[in-house]
């Protein structure tokens, strides 16, 4: 059997050593444009950083180790040209000589990957990217001579090129055109990392665009301009599509490759796997991109065991993801808010505050954490943390609950590891578990941070139950301050009508809302407390 695969790195070598380890006999070629075939391509900003110091480390595999190892044909800087789907051959061209040649194919694997955004911006081509080795080299050539530089975008590269570049020396400017940076993010979860930014010196500029760059500045859509010895364009990817929309193969509404649930595409013999292909959405099957590097090793091991015949199945996606920004950890799982309320989904959100671990213990972190679920059937939809530490595995425990199909308040019944070091007797993730089981079951009832106002109009008393102190360092405007410890000796003194109660983080308000309850009185209480109303009031601002 002969087999093709175009493209490299995580989705096309995955296949290429998987389908070897299959099938010893098949005749494997992979081609590759670029000149390298095997990369830590996540690993490329901190190369650029010094972080990682020897650029080796980033290249994982060669063609020789490959020949030697798996007895795979890689050829690097070659270009497939076209695909003839009746011949069933591939036409590659060598980038250094410019001969063309012919491989015939059984089964073709398209691992294109993603291209850069590159808008039509007056002197875009001096912004560089950071998507291949060749592009790290060129990063690193330009900030040894550069004092400033220009970040445009703030999604995940963006941010760890910022951070990167912040650690080489230069004075930073990123530049995002929406209202926040990390689009994942909800924008009360958003405003930690633009504090973190701010704090290490990033001159952050949202709901900003870049109109013109310069020789040495960009100019910007407030008519400002930011002097740039260095640009980098971080705006997002697209999927790389031109051969297969030049052979005729079905591309989708969200502008990737279709694929079927056996990673087949519109012809048979072709497979594509990886960045340039459309992903089922986990909730509701909707085709979706996910440009991450576990969906692409994971849809390359799958193509490979699919050609060579076992019965197997391309997974849904959560979009499961994490990034380090400037010592946080961000993380996310599913949808978010902005898509659930854009969708007209009813959902359900929690906010908590717990440390990393055990308080007692030294060096504990705070976290925030976002739960968003379904108030009809309990059903997890999506998940976010950003923390200085723990975030990761509280995050990979949401989505491992969500791909076995637990509920919310089944993560009050997880056991998970402790130690005072490592977490909390009832860990984070438990006490999600306890605030959506008080909510399904009627106990509790919640408020979130941007309904607040609107409450105060309908005239709604907000009761902030801190202690003085507390209250006097930053309150809700309006707010009647009476401290949980003493409210069930002033009961008298609490307004009537509607009441909104609130604390620090949300756990003394519970408590204050089961008092009054007691006394019959309703009362909601605020999601998240007086953290998640300032950090959400801050993003709006």
């Amino acid at each position: 059997m002969n087999i093709v695969i175009i493209g490299g790195v995580a989705g096309g070598m995955s296949a290429a050593a998987r389908l070897r380890r299959l099938d010893e006999s098949a005749t494997i070629t992979v081609v590759e444009r670029s000149g390298h075939v095997s990369f830590a391509s996540c690993g490329l900003p901190y190369h650029v950083g010094g972080v990682i110091e020897q650029r080796s480390s980033l290249l994982l595999q060669t063609p020789e180790s490959l020949r030697a190892r798996f007895d795979l044909d890689v050829r690097v800087r070659t270009e497939a040209v076209r695909i003839d789907r009746d011949r069933r051959v591939v036409v590659v061209r060598s980038l250094a000589g410019g001969e063309e040649s012919e491989l015939p194919y059984d089964a073709l694997v398209l691992a294109p990957g993603a291209r850069p955004v590159r808008p039509p911006i007056p002197g875009i081509e001096r912004a560089l990217a950071l998507r291949s080795v060749e592009d790290t080299d060129a990063m690193v050539a330009a900030v040894a001579g550069a004092r400033t530089a220009v970040v445009v975008g703030g999604g995940f590269i963006g941010v760890e090129t910022a951070e990167n570049l912040l650690r080489r020396g230069l004075a930073v400017t990123m530049v995002e055109a929406t209202p926040q940076v990390m689009a994942p993010l909800d924008p009360e979860m958003a405003a930690p990392v633009h504090a973190a930014l701010r704090e290490a010196g990033v001159d952050l500029r949202l709901s900003t665009s870049v109109t013109a760059i310069g020789e040495q500045d960009v100019e910007l859509s407030t008519g400002e301009r930011v002097p740039a010895d260095l640009v980098v364009a971080a705006i997002g990817v697209r999927p790389d599509t031109a051969l297969a929309e030049a052979a005729g193969l079905a591309i989708g509404e969200r502008g990737g490759i279709v694929v079927d649930d056996h990673l087949r595409t519109s012809d048979p013999a072709i497979y594509a796997v990886g960045d340039a292909v459309e992903k089922a959405d986990a909730l509701d099957g909707s085709a979706m991109l996910v440009p991450l590097a576990n969906t692409a090793n994971l849809q390359g091991r799958r193509v490979a065991d699919l050609i060579a015949g076992r019965d197997v199945r391309d997974r849904p996606v959560l979009g499961t993801a994490i990034v380090g920004v400037l010592g946080l950890q961000v993380a996310t799982v599913g949808w978010n808010e902005k898509r659930l309320v854009a969708a007209g989904r009813p959902h359900r959100v929690i906010h908590t505050h717990p440390l990393s671990h055990a308080g007692y213990y030294p060096g504990a972190q705070g976290l925030a954490l976002k739960l968003l679920v379904d108030p009809g059937t309990d059903a997890i939809l999506g998940a976010q943390a950003v923390g200085r530490d723990g975030a990761d595995k509280r995050i990979d425990v949401i989505a491992t609950a969500m791909r076995g199909g637990l509920t919310a308040s089944d993560l009050a019944e997880l056991e998970l590891a402790y130690a005072p070091q490592f977490g909390s007797a009832k860990d984070p993730v438990n006490m999600l578990g306890f605030v959506a089981e008080n909510l399904a079951t009627g106990l509790d009832d919640s408020l979130q941070w941007h309904e607040v106002e609107d409450a105060q109009r309908r005239g709604a008393t907000v009761l902030d139950v801190r202690t003085p102190r507390e209250h006097a360092a930053g309150a809700i405007p309006g707010a009647v301050n009476l401290p949980v410890d003493e409210l069930r000796d002033r009961l008298a003194e609490v307004p009537e009508g509607e009441l909104v109660v609130h604390c620090a983080v949300g756990v003394r308000g519970h408590v204050a809302t089961r008092i009054l309850a007691a006394e019959g009185r309703a009362a909601r209480n605020l999601d998240g407390g007086y953290a998640t109303w300032a950090a959400g009031v801050a993003a709006r601002s």
